[in-house]
């Protein structure tokens, strides 16, 4: 890949953004289809989340992914938001159109297909989600449509609840739990916190709880503990690999207006987890 002054500049405002993988995709796609584009990290501090989205116009950026702790708080510095995104109430990737600032959420889609690629159907089944941040509202908005019910539990009940009330007024099939003590008849479990980036996190549930019958996924995109216990009691697993592949691919058509080459981005996630 060659920079230049013609570079279009995309990248990822988050904090920290260090471990991403976003790049290594990316910047493979590009190069394999030879577009003038690269794809940087920027450790985006909350405090200065304001000043990092007006330089994206000020640089002349093509556009940004969102990620922890921004996928929020970064809608009211845009100039418009797509419905789907202020319905979920989060953007993960923002496109500058001629200065026009316009926020997308390409997260829910991309985790669907990851489900999807891993035979985990979640078509009347019972779901519970913990976590009520970003990634949490982009997954439920569409597990709701599909599931016969989703559980949401968060420490944070006020978020919970907020989640939940936002849902049921497009599918009242969603309810928040009090704590995540039972996961009898649950079908599918999805951490979508950030424990377990850390080996020294706690566990976001009781492993003890789960049988072999509930399929475990974890939206971290590398074998967490949570996920290693779980497959050797014979779950079926799923890490967030796939929505990172999936939500990253939409992401790259709507700042390039060209189709990805998934084959191309998923071997250099990969390789760039292999040589973690």
């Amino acid at each position: 890949m060659t920079i230049s002054g013609r570079t279009k500049v995309t990248g990822l405002f988050g904090y920290p953004v260090g471990h991403s993988l976003s790049p290594a995709m990316h910047n493979a796609a590009f190069s394999h289809l030879n577009l003038d584009y690269c794809y940087v990290t920027f450790n985006v501090r909350p405090e200065l989340l304001r000043e990092a989205v007006h330089a994206i116009r000020a640089l002349s950026l093509s556009g940004v992914n969102v990620t922890i702790p921004h996928k929020e708080n970064v809608i009211p510095f845009l100039d418009r938001v797509d419905e789907e995104a202020l319905f979920i109430g989060a953007v993960n990737t923002i496109k500058n159109s001629d200065g026009t600032l316009i926020g997308y959420n390409t997260d829910g889609r991309g985790f669907m297909e990851s489900l999807k690629e891993a035979a985990i159907d979640p078509e009347g089944k019972r779901v519970m989600i913990i976590g009520a941040g970003g990634a949490s509202r982009a997954a439920s908005f569409y597990l709701a449509k599909k599931a016969s019910q989703v559980l949401i539990y968060d420490i944070d009940k006020t978020k919970a609840g907020k989640l939940a009330a936002d849902l049921n007024t497009v599918h009242p099939n969603v309810a928040v739990m009090d704590k995540p003590d039972s996961l009898h008849g649950i079908d599918i479990l999805i951490n979508a916190t950030p424990l377990g980036l850390k080996e020294t996190d706690l566990m976001p549930v009781d492993i003890s709880l789960i049988t072999a019958k509930t399929a475990v996924c974890d939206l971290i995109y590398k074998k967490t503990t949570l996920l290693r216990m779980a497959s050797d009691k014979g779950c079926i697993t799923l890490d967030g690999s796939g929505m990172l592949l999936h939500q990253g691919a939409l992401a790259f058509k709507i700042w390039t207006g060209i189709k990805p080459p998934i084959s191309v981005m998923r071997d250099a996630l990969e390789g760039s987890k292999s040589n973690r």
